[in-house]
């Protein structure tokens, strides 16, 4: 381990500028996890264009921040207008709401703010000790086994988000298709240009990421009509006792686990994390019977795991340069444009980035516990500011950040079309997460694919000479397959159980 590392990386962090920022990234994320209709993946893709002038590592880290933050969010409006604030914190609404109308909406945060911190922090020291551990592998990869380790993290795509595996391959394709726009580094030929000097250099994933994430939602918003939301008044904060830390600790740990290693899964994310530890909390309990009628066990098991998810995400994020979910795929982004290199000479040439984000992402687990709880009842009056009046604000934010990448009206133009066209893709089942994979992991496919081929002398068989990019092969046909072998083998598993006496 790295003792001037780690120093260099928490002194970079504990400094009031960069603890302050941390918070407010943290206050930024509970608000947008608060808020039906926004997520952590559009907040960091707005605040990315704005960390510019920041210290890279700072920049990163807030993002870091605000995604535990936007986690933990979701869980607020889930348990007391049972209007989750993001995908993950729907499990948690199962139980928190009902435990809400029996006017313990009090215990029901205590319970899910304690288990998220937990969750978040036993998560960490995991991440510290993992991330490290397979970029010492990851070092000895050639281009060859970058290439296949890449094009298995592509080949998640058909599990990331969505209903649909097709429609997430094709989005993911065509992620990949808008990576190759430009001059190729190797060759020099010019690529989906169509004579523009300003395509000359690809088109930056800023303005995409804002106009998919921001603008693409907005469009969608605007077809909703308000909702008028029963909020719950009285919102006295009760931090569990004994007798609750008896009932949840197990389950706490347990999900921990799950959430961790769900996380580090390149394109599973918190939302599975999170259903995941709620299934395995109520097969644990001693009282399954109280599940969906307010149990705090059903509370505690899907927090911690999509907070653990958090940390597990960003394993193969910074460890391999493999998003482990589509915030993740946005922070990747974030650390090439500041100028990093993702994957394992990340750990090598900067590896005081790795001990400043377990910082900060330490700091910002006791900050959303202060600041989530202590305005809890605040946050719930936010839910209730008219589309009207929040849209708009969105709208202005996107625009000025898309303008203030790189000071030229062509990346508001990039962002506005990718807009529209999430907005429609998004009408028919096509999610923007593999889009971003899709988009990040082209450039890193593509040049890792010609390294390949010059050093083989265009021979493409020597990439099976390989017994890791063999491993990498293998493994992204499984991942491929997998949407249709699930269900056969799940057939065949009913048949034999409808037919054994």
């Amino acid at each position: 381990m790295n003792i001037d590392a780690i120093i260099l990386g928490v002194g970079i962090i504990l400094t009031p500028t960069s603890i302050m920022l941390i918070l407010l990234s943290v206050l930024l994320g509970v608000l947008v996890g608060a808020l039906p209709g926004l997520s952590s993946t559009m907040a960091v893709a707005l605040l990315l264009p704005f960390t510019l002038g920041l210290d890279p590592v700072v920049a990163i880290a807030m993002m870091a921040a605000l995604y535990c933050a936007g986690t933990f969010g979701g869980s607020i409006t889930a348990i007391l207008i049972n209007a989750p604030g993001a995908p993950p914190a729907v499990a948690t609404a199962l139980d928190g709401y009902p435990l809400a109308q029996r006017g313990e909406a009090g215990r029901a945060l205590g319970v899910a703010a304690i288990s998220s911190v937990a969750g978040g922090i036993l998560s960490l020291f995991i991440f510290i000790l993992a991330a490290p551990l397979l970029a010492s592998v990851a070092l000895s990869f050639r281009p060859q086994e970058y290439f296949a380790l890449t094009l298995f993290g592509l080949s998640m795509l058909a599990a990331i988000s969505g209903k649909s595996s097709l429609r997430n391959v094709i989005a993911g394709f065509f992620g990949v298709l808008v990576s190759t726009i430009g001059i190729h580094m190797v060759t020099g030929i010019e690529r989906f240009t169509f004579g523009t000097s300003v395509l000359y250099e690809g088109i930056d994933f800023v303005p995409v990421l804002i106009g998919i994430f921001a603008i693409a939602e907005l469009l969608k918003q605007s077809q909703a009509s308000d909702k008028a939301m029963e909020r719950i008044r009285s919102v006295a904060v009760k931090l569990p006792g004994r007798a609750d830390m008896r009932r949840i600790w197990a389950h706490i740990l347990r999900s921990t686990g799950i959430g961790t290693i769900v996380g580090i899964l390149p394109a599973e994310g918190t939302t599975v994390a999170a259903i995941m530890g709620y299934n395995e909390a109520k097969r644990w309990s001693k009282h399954p019977e109280e599940f969906g009628k307010g149990s705090i066990e059903g509370i505690a098991g899907p927090e911690a795991a999509n907070n653990a998810g958090t940390s597990g995400a960003m394993v193969p994020t910074l460890a391999l340069g493999i998003p482990g979910s589509g915030t993740t795929a946005v922070i990747l982004a974030a650390l090439v444009m500041h100028g990093f290199r993702p994957g394992p000479f990340l750990m090598r040439e900067t590896p005081e980035i790795l001990y400043a984000i377990f910082t900060a992402m330490f700091i910002a687990n006791i900050g959303f516990l202060i600041i989530g709880l202590a305005g809890a009842k605040l946050f719930s009056m936010i839910t209730l500011i008219p589309r009207t009046f929040l849209w708009p604000s969105v709208f202005c934010f996107s625009v000025v950040g898309a303008f203030a990448y790189q000071q030229q009206m062509f990346d508001v133009w990039v962002m506005l079309i990718s807009g529209l066209i999430g907005f429609f893709a998004l009408r028919h089942g096509f999610g923007p997460a593999p889009f971003v994979m899709g988009l990040v992991l082209g450039n890193l496919l593509e040049n890792n694919f010609s390294q390949a081929m010059i050093i083989f002398d265009s021979d493409w068989t020597l990439f099976f000479a390989s017994p890791v990019s063999n491993l990498f092969f293998a493994l992204a046909a499984l991942s491929l397959a997998s949407p249709f072998i699930k269900p056969a083998f799940k057939r065949i598993f009913t048949k034999r159980r409808s037919t054994t006496p």
